[in-house]
């Protein structure tokens, strides 16, 4: 599956098991740091690709230095983003590392790169230039507002794509409330998710016998993607919905409820699941209710309507009523913290939460592939590189000797950081 020079196919090291997966065999070049790009790199690295990070020589991916937390030293951010990728560290200001890394892509499949708009072309590697240095290339580039437009030359960080998408302004409590953003780093993980997507796309066209192509997303257009049901209320009314806590723009019940003991979600969200839920609440009063007659009242009585069900659940606590609900055919759950998750069985069962050797940190845990592939299974296979880890391995893969090696290292050109006992 690799570009038309390659001699031979890329080899793991010892120290993981041969890659699996649907994309074994496929060489990507993982130019990119911090969250979007590495993200990207993750995905198709859990896919079974070969995936060579690139870092610079001092200091490497800026996510390295994300302290605390840390493991035995090493950043617990940069653990989760890289594992499952091998790591090369190169300078590629000097034209010995800038001719290592064209050596490098001349035999990928996929590169993956997230600098600013203009980086790639100051360095020389531009894709017109990587295009004619191998035809087959899918380039797929990440950026905060895309390549194209009026902001293609803005930075771009998940906060301000969370602002400028509406995001922002659709959560949180509710109206007269200050801005709120998303928890998790929402633009940056899907902006990697699509790009990952769009390699994949591009990659199945070149296998069909068309060329490599530029793949193109932002931080911007990831987190748009995540305002469909409220976009859809703007089209259709001319209005701009606002925050509504945990509750749904176009259904209700669907949201967090409070318990004797805590909390649940509920997504009676339909009129079937209702009428469920009146029986499993034993609350036939609030069937005959005109306030929640159907979806429509429903909606128009949000406030009234959530009260009403609180009573209700005020009488047992939420693992009582998780189980009451599931076995009504009501989708129900409780709200767990991040630990809790951590150990909840279904994660644990679909394999979320798994643990890899690091070469100083020892066992570390780190969260699974999220797609199963019941024919071609991925695996987390590997820890995340030391800063230059396999430079020597992957330098000795494009066929340079060890003496070359020693002479890249010993200019700056190259960097390598050796396992403790190796």
């Amino acid at each position: 599956m690799a570009s038309t020079s390659d001699p031979s196919p890329v080899i793991a090291d010892s120290h993981a098991s041969p890659p699996a997966g649907p994309l074994a065999g496929v060489r990507v070049v993982e130019l990119a740091h911090i969250m979007a790009g590495p993200v990207c790199g993750l995905m198709l690295a859990d896919m079974g690709a070969d995936v060579v990070k690139v870092e610079k020589v001092a200091g490497g991916d800026d996510s390295r230095r994300f302290l605390p937390p840390d493991i035995a030293g090493e950043s617990a951010a940069f653990m989760m983003m890289n594992r499952n990728k091998r790591g090369i560290a190169l300078d590629l200001k000097h034209p010995e590392g800038r001719t290592a890394l064209l050596r490098l892509l001349e035999r990928a499949d996929i590169v993956v790169e997230n600098y600013r708009h203009d980086t790639m072309e100051r360095l020389g590697l531009d894709h017109a230039t990587l295009a004619t240095l191998n035809p087959g290339l899918v380039h797929v580039e990440i950026s905060g507002f895309g390549r194209t437009g009026p902001y293609r030359e803005r930075g771009g960080f998940d906060l301000i794509a969370q602002g400028m998408s509406g995001l922002m302004s659709i959560t949180g409590e509710g109206p007269g409330r200050a801005p709120v953003k998303v928890g998790a780093p929402i633009s940056d993980i899907t902006a990697g998710i699509l790009a990952a997507m769009g390699a994949c796309a591009a990659y199945a066209h070149r296998l069909a016998g068309g060329a490599g192509q530029r793949v193109d997303t932002s931080l911007f257009e990831a987190a748009i993607t995540q305002t469909y049901w409220q976009s859809a209320i703007r089209f259709a009314t001319g209005e701009s919905p606002g925050p509504m806590g945990s509750a749904h723009p176009l259904n209700a019940p669907y949201q967090a409820l409070a318990t004797r003991d805590g909390w649940i979600n509920v997504g009676a969200a339909n009129q079937a699941n209702w009428l469920r839920l009146l029986e499993v609440l034993e609350a036939p009063a609030l069937g005959e209710d005109p306030r929640f007659a159907d979806n429509t009242a429903r909606m128009g009585n949000r406030q009234a309507l959530a009260e009403a069900i609180e009573h209700e659940l005020a009488r047992h606590d939420t693992e009582d009523w998780v189980e009451r609900l599931n076995a009504a055919g009501i989708p129900a759950g409780p709200i767990l913290d991040i630990g809790q998750m951590h150990r909840d069985p279904q994660a644990v069962a679909r394999g979320m939460i798994t643990e890899v050797r690091h070469p100083r940190a020892g066992e570390v845990e780190t969260l699974g592939c999220p797609v199963t592939f019941h024919g071609t299974p991925g695996e987390v296979r590997r820890a995340a590189p030391l800063l230059g880890q396999h430079t020597r391995e992957v330098l000795g893969e494009l066929g340079y000797e060890g003496a070359v090696i020693e002479g890249l290292i010993g200019a700056g050109a190259a960097a390598e950081t050796v396992p403790d006992g190796a």
